[in-house]
């Protein structure tokens, strides 16, 4: 048995030095794990949206997602965002929470925050440019809304101390960025030196409502600018009065500010990359806008009052500190003409309801019936009735007046009537009413007014003159071609 086993010592002993050094490769492998996994992408990052009902959170997450999403959800949405760093190829998922704009689903954020992932969450809250006089009012709903939560989340105090006071280190810290811009978002390696920063001291409104999480302002559909100055007569005055207000906000909560316009798709590329920076410690190098008043961005330890100030300068109907829903107020809203719908009758029943009134209604005399025989009331000599047929009224002086005989000649006849009429004409009594001379009585229109013009112009008084002696010859004549009964004349030129 010892000569077998002496055979078999230099086998096992080079068994054993291979087995050393697997050992050892793996001991390698899992060192080099250990060191390059702090350099990972962190996972169970969270993004809080909040905001009015349709500002467009949904709409903007899913352009920063890639995909067109154009439903809307109830009560509290899920999304994720794809983030990838390409120095170390790791590729990891930010959830984002989207709450609804009701605040009667306020209560669904436990399901979102807790006390163990609130340190790595980051807070947005969007505000509809299209509706400006909404965005102070909303911002600071749903700011009291998520300071509610934060309160009754179950925090140790030195916890939320240290995420208040790494706030306060994250703004006062701000560097403006290197001109240098880069392709792909890459994490920022980490130098040394910080304690011969530069740290300012904050202003008197800087960072009094502090969340212990970054914020982060969004201002959505900034491509409505130019329909507010168009239909509702907005100017730079109110842009820069909205813009005061907003930045005044945001230095309270030590936010940063953004415009995008997922219409015109503009600021949205900006918007990630500073989402990745200030969640996943990427290297941003774009620096603060403020010049275009519909693509502003201003990140968050860059503003201060004073550059706020110089807004102030641009202000001339209204003051800096005049409240905001003062000055940016609600256009009338325009009411439709039609508010209701009408519907139309069916022609049958509309048919028998007329038929029912006129049956109700009394009958109506025809116009001859209520029309005097004496109603006409001209100036004409000749009264109402048939041609040739005198009125032979009571009271009259034509009642006196004998019809001439049928067996006359009609020239004769037609004499005599004539003759008849101007001597009534002129046997009228001065004063006496009604009578046939008086105003207003048939026959004084045409022959009275003629005799009086010819008296107006002589300046004689009318009376019994050559017309009265013409009058009563033919008289006369009229009543001896009545003694000659039925003896025509010789000749129709005597007549």
């Amino acid at each position: 048995m010892a000569p077998v086993l002496e055979k078999q010592l230099p086998g096992a002993a080079d068994n054993n030095n291979e087995d050393e050094e697997g050992q050892n490769l793996w001991t390698e492998i899992l060192s080099e794990v250990s060191t390059t996994s702090s350099s990972k992408l962190p996972s169970g990052k969270n993004i809080l949206l909040f905001g009015e009902d349709g500002s467009g959170k949904t709409a903007l997450m899913a352009k920063l997602q890639g995909t067109d999403h154009n439903k809307r959800g109830r009560g509290l949405e899920y999304l994720y965002l794809n983030v990838h760093d390409e120095d170390i190829d790791d590729l990891t998922r930010c959830g984002v929470w989207i709450l609804d704009g009701d605040l009667y689903h306020k209560g669904l954020l436990k399901f979102a925050v807790s006390p163990q992932s609130l340190p790595n969450c980051l807070a947005v809250f969007v505000a509809d440019m299209s509706r400006p006089w909404t965005i102070m009012e909303s911002l600071q709903k749903w700011a009291s809304v998520l300071r509610d939560h934060v309160d009754k989340l179950k925090i140790p105090p030195e916890d939320i101390r240290e995420m208040e006071q790494n706030m306060v280190k994250a703004f006062q810290e701000y560097t403006e960025p290197e001109d240098a811009a880069q392709s792909s978002p890459q994490r920022r390696a980490p130098t040394g030196g910080e304690d011969e920063a530069v740290v300012l001291p904050l202003g008197e409104s800087t960072l009094t409502h502090n969340l212990g999480i970054p914020v982060l302002i969004v201002c959505t559909k900034c491509d409505a600018v130019g329909v507010l100055e168009k239909e509702h007569d907005f100017r730079d005055e109110h842009f820069d009065f909205i813009q005061s207000n907003v930045r005044r906000f945001c230095l309270q909560y030590g936010a940063g500010l953004i415009y995008t316009s997922v219409k015109e798709e503009k600021n949205l590329d900006l918007l990630y990359k500073y989402i990745v920076h200030k969640m996943y410690d990427f290297k941003f190098t774009s620096p603060a806008l403020v010049v275009e008043k519909d693509a502003v961005f201003i990140p968050c330890g860059w503003d201060n009052e004073k550059k706020i100030a110089i807004l102030h300068e641009n202000l001339t109907t209204v003051r800096p500190d005049d409240p905001f829903e003062d000055f940016i107020t609600m256009p009338p809203v325009r009411k439709l003409v039609h508010d209701k719908e009408i519907n139309a009758e069916d022609e049958q029943v509309f048919l028998m309801k007329q038929q029912s009134l006129l049956s109700k209604q009394p009958a109506t005399p025809t116009r001859g019936a209520t029309e005097s025989p004496g109603r006409t009331t001209s100036g004409s000599p000749r009264p109402a009735g048939r041609a040739g047929q005198p009125n032979m009224s009571s009271g009259s002086p034509m009642a006196a007046v004998k019809k001439p005989d049928p067996n006359m000649k009609a020239g004769a006849a037609n004499e005599g009537v004539l003759a008849n009429f101007f001597n009534s004409l002129l046997s009228k009594k001065t004063g006496s009413p009604g009578s046939p001379g008086s105003p207003g009585s048939p026959g004084s229109g045409a022959v009275g007014a003629g005799v009086q013009g010819s008296a107006k112009k002589t300046g004689q008084k009318p009376g019994l003159t050559d017309v009265q002696a013409e009058l009563d010859r033919m008289t006369r004549k009229q009543d001896s071609m009545v003694s000659a009964n039925n003896v025509p004349p010789p000749t129709g030129n005597e007549a």
